[in-house]
């Protein structure tokens, strides 16, 4: 790998420094943030209108499913384009975008008079939605020093689950106070208002950090030492079809991206499931909860995955080895929890039993981070957008095959909801076993690439700032 250019002098030939993050940072990254942030605002605010909606536009439980589907099907297909638009573009030019879809997707889904216009607008929203997390990770990446890749990954993961409490506390009663479509054109209100300092005051990177030039005939294809080598791919200079198919091939090569996608896969989404669309019916309809009650419990959820997100990514940050068990272990509680609320005798679980429900739910967004920092270490910084992609899919995957197959078995049961949730366990069981399985392959990789980070750094003198991106901050799993 090139170094970049204006690269800072305590950087090792050939290997950027660290960015140094500070006051400007934070200020960049939470332009950034705040567009996710009115992102999942906009995509959760079904999760608190779903029995309005099947209301509005007529429809049974598949059909108010197909909503939620449609946009994490286009969410999920988009990642690795998005992702290969992050590294060839830029993350201004990808997260404009995004906030010019999303805002008119929010609105037209305000306006739409019926079910197939509004499931195009849900498709226009899903689209823009899914150009900003990746976006606002390589902010992460290119803004701070990699020790504190964790915790910023972290930290924007909580910022979206505030865009969901949002959701839950403002939109839902604004909805049943001034009806659908002032209450959803509202909101459409809050995209623009993001999008004036997006426009003015982002920048991709801090100046001398840039993405290292690359020409015809050289690519960033990582070895075992995670350094850049030819490999006889063109690059952004050569034929587009060149770089694409050499980004998804060199970053799914790597067992740590593979192992992300499916850490991502087996955490997310039962807390997305929930809060996206099937808790409030469950809640109300199965449990007996009025919408005031079960808003509690959906903001608890919320409010759990916001302190735990905290949790998760300084111990993480600190501890590497963390990262297998902290994920397993979230895995484990959260199907030993949904097993007790669906085998409990009589029509209802108690209360005590739904709050612990919702709170050990919380620590699925968390949990699922940790698949980012699997993928981050075994790429190289002109691949991180698509790796970041492709760990992404794995849980909006997981989303939206639980939310197509609990409509399914809800229309073929008469609402049946033990039988529909039972979807969870099937699908933990296969992440599990795929993480079990890739485990050992990408640790061994990771920690080749760390034992061969050390001779470099070894060799010259260098400040804590211009320690490898990928050694940082982390030790030996």
């Amino acid at each position: 790998m090139n170094a970049p250019v204006n690269a800072p002098a305590n950087a090792l030939p050939g290997i950027p420094a660290d960015p140094p993050g500070g006051r400007r940072a934070v200020a960049v990254w939470g332009i950034g943030v705040a567009v996710y942030f009115v992102a999942v605002i906009f995509r959760t605010s079904l999760g608190v209108a779903g029995l309005d909606a099947a209301d509005r536009f007529h429809v049974n439980a598949s059909a108010l499913a197909t909503f939620s589907l449609l946009q994490l099907l286009v969410y999920a297909g988009m990642q690795i384009p998005v992702g290969l638009m992050v590294d060839r573009l830029g993350t201004k030019k990808v997260l404009t975008l995004g906030a010019v879809l999303f805002t008119v997707g929010q609105l037209g889904f305000a306006l739409s008079p019926s079910y197939g216009m509004a499931l195009a607008a849900r498709a226009l929203l899903g689209c823009g939605d899914a150009m900003t997390f990746i976006s606002v990770l390589r902010l992460g990446t290119r803004w701070f020093p990699a020790r504190r890749g964790p915790l910023m990954a972290q930290l924007a993961g909580l910022v979206g689950m505030a865009g969901n409490l949002v959701s839950t506390l403002v939109l839902a009663p604004v909805l049943h106070g001034v009806g659908w479509t002032a209450a959803f054109a509202g909101s459409a209100v809050a995209g623009l208002v993001v999008l004036v300092p997006l426009v003015l005051f982002l920048r991709d990177h801090p100046e001398g950090h840039g993405p290292a030039p690359r020409t015809a005939g050289a690519a960033g294809a990582a070895g075992p030492s995670g350094a850049s080598g030819p490999s006889g791919a063109s690059g952004p200079a050569g034929p587009s079809g060149g770089f694409v198919r050499r980004q998804i091939r060199e970053s799914w090569a790597e067992p740590g991206t593979r192992l992300g996608l499916w850490v991502h896969f087996t955490t997310q989404f039962p807390a997305m499931v929930f809060l996206l669309l099937w808790g409030m019916p469950f809640l109300v309809e199965a449990q007996g909860l009025s919408r005031t009650t079960a808003g509690g419990l959906l903001t608890l959820v919320v409010a759990s995955n916001m302190a735990l997100g905290l949790v998760y990514g300084q111990i993480v940050g600190r501890r590497q080895s963390a990262r297998i068990p902290l994920a397993l272990g979230t895995v484990g509680l959260t199907a030993l929890l949904w097993a007790a609320v669906l085998a409990y005798p009589g029509d209802r679980a108690p209360m005590w039993l739904l709050v612990t429900l919702c709170l050990v739910l919380g620590g699925c967004g968390p949990a699922s981070m940790i698949g980012f920092d699997f993928a981050r270490p075994a790429n190289p910084a002109e691949r991180q957008g698509t790796a970041s992609g492709i760990t992404n899919m794995g849980g909006f995957i997981a989303s939206m095959t639980t939310l197509l197959t609990v409509g399914i078995l809800l229309d073929a049961t008469g609402d049946n909801y033990r039988i529909a949730f039972s979807t969870v366990f099937v699908l933990e069981a296969v992440g599990v076993l795929n993480i079990l399985r890739l485990r050992p392959q990408a640790l061994a990789r990771e920690a080749a690439r760390g034992r061969a980070a050390v001779p470099a750094q070894a060799s010259q003198p260098v400040s804590r700032a211009g320690a490898l991106p990928e050694a940082a901050g982390r030790e030996a799993s």
